[in-house]
């Protein structure tokens, strides 16, 4: 993404927005905390192409496994860079565009009740491919996963969990105030999924059903996406035919104060049309997708 030249006003993870309406910019105030303004939408989608494709790009051959969840970040990924008002988010009561498109989701060690999880955060370049988020994805997991300590965030969070309890409130007052007056330090909020532009939980990899997933009233994070299990669904096609094809449902929730509800609703349009033509998502993020919400 373009880099702009920082102003006075402006955060050091974003650029405020100066020409907010006056319908959105009261929001903040009748409305301050994030959890106050969640919408939730979710959506059937069918992947029945994409699955085909998946299974041509992972046969005899193939140097790694592409998963469905690679090609959902890639989507994601491909939708917010079209669809730029889903990369806003609110601090302070104020409006700002965030420098960069991230998406973060959670890593588990291993497949296990109590095992330890992970924080990830993908940095979108323009440039991106299918091939690179995957390449990515699978190369930081597998690194978590095999490393005995954690990341950065984790260390950090792990002594703050240490801390007694009241020490914990005036702590946790004080990252808020530093949070509104955009003097957080970076190293806790750099790699913090809730600074990232959107956050996915992948519950398909656990064999769980979509679910609601609330926002945090904590951090700057404006989009979450719940990602449940690839399943079969009778679909009604445009021929008024009956169909089985395979689907996936996704929840998405949202803070309505960054948009409206139409920008909302044309962006999941969008997101599924991205993953009904898989060929998409070979070309780069910043690759104009032919389709008008």
């Amino acid at each position: 993404m373009t880099k702009k030249t920082k102003e006075r006003g402006d955060r050091r993870d974003g650029t405020r927005v100066r020409n907010v309406d006056g319908v959105h910019a009261i929001m903040p105030h009748l409305m301050p905390n994030r959890c106050d303004a969640e919408v939730y939408i979710q959506e059937q989608i069918d992947v029945t192409n994409l699955m085909r494709y998946l299974q041509e790009k992972n046969g005899p051959g193939a140097e790694y496994k592409t998963t469905i969840f690679h090609t959902i970040v890639m989507a994601v990924a491909k939708t917010i860079y079209k669809r730029p008002l889903l990369n806003r988010f609110i601090a302070g009561k104020r409006f700002f565009d965030r420098n960069e498109i991230t998406i973060s989701f959670v890593v588990k060690r291993q497949f296990q009740d109590g095992a330890e999880e992970a924080l990830m955060t993908l940095r979108v370049e323009d440039d991106m491919t299918l091939e690179d988020v995957s390449r990515k994805i699978i190369g930081d997991s597998a690194k978590l996963r095999q490393e005995a300590g954690t990341n950065d965030i984790d260390q950090v969070l792990g002594k703050l969990a240490k801390l007694p309890r009241f020490v914990m409130r005036i702590m946790m007052a004080a990252f808020r105030f530093l949070d509104f007056h955009d003097k957080m330090p970076a190293f806790i909020c750099d790699g913090d999924p809730n600074y990232s532009t959107a956050m996915l939980t992948n519950l398909g990899s656990i064999g769980c059903s979509c679910v609601y997933h609330h926002l945090n009233n904590y951090g700057t994070n404006s989009l979450l996406i719940a990602v449940g299990t690839v399943h079969q669904a009778q679909i009604i096609g445009d021929d008024g035919e009956a169909e089985i094809r395979d689907v996936v449902d996704l929840g998405v929730t949202l803070d309505e104060r960054i948009a409206d509800g139409f920008y909302f609703a044309r962006s999941v349009k969008l997101l599924e049309e991205i993953l009904s033509q898989p060929e998409i998502l070979e070309k780069p993020v910043k690759e104009e997708v032919d389709y008008e919400c």
